[in-house]
């Protein structure tokens, strides 16, 4: 099976950061706002730089939101940041009405997303936002899996006219998708080949499902991974290619498994070619505060978790 290597953990807030930055130095068109967040969000490079372009909105997010919105008639692609939970939730109402509604080119940018963002707690670690923002007829929705692949997706959104979601984290997670790679909207990655079961991963699942699939290599079970960074719209090809094959499936998220990845690939697989499946998600629950690590193996978001559920699929065929 083909092996992939930390290059070493870094947070994919850092690649949001990063991302804004170039597009910074080769876009004039990027105007970047903030709602208080700018250290959290590593906005300060783009800050620094382009004073002019930057808008810091204070705790206002349902303002920044309608100001964004404002901003691309004349013709800006004005990039919002603050935590998932506040650039969803606390403002889905502007969301739905002055950017989905209407479609406008607003970018809509959340990092300290589910569990992972570890001791602030349920009252931040939202679970639920990638249901809210796909179900907006209209929103591209990605949640991107290390910090090479938020950079690369920060940069590749500029280029799409449209409203986006784009989904990141606070922790430092493995990083081991290319540098410098072509981040394609709506095109599942193909990781690893596998014709025993299929394992389709989002977000900082993805490296726990490559994990699960070495482990279940050891054991004699050929797992084939599917990165899912974009969930809306999603690559039903990908997914209905993997499972002809495997003829069963694990969805694999940092989510509640009602509204999220999960349940897309559900709707695929219904309508196509219905499929056993497995949900390694949230199980209706909220968070609560501990480490990444102690709340990723208490909510079953792990390799560990993912190995389990590959076994009891298998056995489903």
């Amino acid at each position: 099976m083909k092996k992939y290597t930390d290059t070493g953990k870094k947070d994919t807030r850092s690649g949001f950061g990063d991302g804004l930055t170039e597009l910074g130095k080769t876009n004039k068109n990027v105007v970047a706002m903030c709602a208080d967040l700018t250290g959290s969000l590593k906005m300060d490079d783009f800050k620094e730089n382009h004073p002019e372009r930057f808008f810091q909105v204070g705790i206002a997010e349902a303002n920044m939101i309608g100001m964004a919105a404002g901003m691309t008639i004349g013709g800006k692609i004005p990039f919002t940041g603050t935590f998932a939970n506040f650039s969803t939730g606390r403002v889905y109402d502007q969301i739905r009405q002055s950017v989905a509604y209407s479609g406008k080119n607003v970018k809509i940018c959340a990092s300290h997303a589910g569990v992972t963002l570890g001791e602030d707690g349920a009252t931040h670690q939202i679970l639920e936002d990638i249901g809210l923002m796909k179900m907006l007829p209209g929103m591209t929705v990605i949640n991107t899996c290390d910090y090479n692949q938020t950079k690369a997706a920060t940069i590749a959104i500029a280029k799409h006219d449209g409203p986006v979601y784009l989904r990141f984290g606070r922790p430092k997670v493995a990083n081991f998708t290319p540098d410098n790679q072509d981040f394609k909207i709506g095109k599942a990655v193909h990781l690893q080949e596998g014709t025993d079961v299929s394992i389709v991963a989002t977000g900082h699942l993805v490296w726990e499902a490559l994990l699960a699939a070495e482990t279940l290599n050891e054991q004699g079970i050929k797992a084939e991974v599917l990165n899912i960074h974009t969930i809306k719209p999603l690559d039903n090809k990908a997914i209905l290619d993997s499972v002809k094959k495997t003829r069963c499936v694990v969805t694999a998220e940092e989510h509640n498994y009602l509204g999220g990845l999960g349940e897309s690939v559900s709707r695929v697989l219904a309508e196509n070619t219905p499929t056993p499946q497995e949900f390694v998600a949230t199980n209706d629950t909220f968070g609560e505060s501990g480490t990444p690590e102690q709340l990723m193996e208490k909510y079953g978001l792990n390799a560990d978790a993912i190995v389990k559920a590959a076994l009891k699929v298998i056995a489903r065929k």
